[in-house]
Order: structure tokens, then sequence, then C-alpha cells
């Protein structure tokens, strides 16, 4: 149970884990299930292991590059529950401005043709931005 703890401390050591990643890194290392949850619980209790901090992190890392679709479908692959990202995303701040500035970084100017739009209404969407956003920041690029 030590050397599992200490391999749960060496993780976090080196960036914050959801518990069900830190979960599945330490499974190969207990003999069962149950010491692994065991020393899970120890760390939440002891504050070093958090799934809201680990969702706040993370989206504050990407929120610049994607939008709240991808957002949540990436802390959803993590083990994060619903509640802890619904609270986390709202911290990333308006996905309308988010969209747009990507937009500008990478475009810069209005799709001159129908493939130049399709290709600027991929990118975004490849990006996780709603279609709402990526509808109003092609519109605006129109208008520019």
């Amino acid at each position: 149970m030590a050397e599992l703890r200490q391999h749960a401390l060496a993780c976090l050591a080196r960036r914050d884990y959801s518990r069900a990643e830190l979960r599945a890194r330490l499974r190969p290392l207990a003999a069962d299930d149950a010491a692994v949850d065991e020393v899970l619980d120890r760390l939440e209790s002891e504050r070093l292991l958090s799934d809201q901090r680990y969702a706040s992190q993370r989206i504050a890392a990407r929120a610049v590059r994607y939008g709240d679709t991808r957002l949540r479908q990436e802390l959803r692959l993590r083990g994060l529950s619903d509640a802890d990202i619904a609270a986390a995303l709202p911290a990333a701040g308006d996905e309308l401005e988010r969209c747009r500035a990507l937009w500008q970084k990478k475009f810069g100017s209005p799709a001159q043709t129908p493939a130049e739009r399709a290709k600027q209404l991929r990118f975004l969407q490849y990006r996780g931005f709603s279609h709402t956003a990526i509808s109003a920041v092609l519109r605006y690029g129109e208008e520019a």
C-alpha cells in the first residue's frame, strides 16, 4: 500500500490526474482494486487528488484552442463526471469570443469561395465549437 501511495504521489508531482486516470496507472501495480481505491480515497481526503481541480486546469490550458464540445468530450474520456465538467466549463470564457479569436488568428479574412468557407467551417467544427458560434463568426467575417 505504501508503494502504491508513493507511485501515486510521484505521478501527481508531475501533473494533476483525474481519479480515473490515476486509477488506471495504479491498477497494474496493485494486488486488488480495493487497495487502489483506498489510496485514491485517502489522496482525495488530503486534497492531493481532485477531479474539480483537474477539470479547471485542463480547461484553462486548452480553452484558447478548443470549443466547449471538444473540451467536454476530452474530460469525459478522462473519466470526469458531467457535474465536474459543468462546474469547470464557465471558466473557459465565452465560446463565441474564443471561436472568433481562433478564426482571426488562423484565417484573418473572410472566405472568398465556397471551398474556402467549407475549409474554415471544418476547421472550427474539428476544434469543437458549436454551430451557433461558427455561424456567427463566419457571418462576422463576411460583414467585416
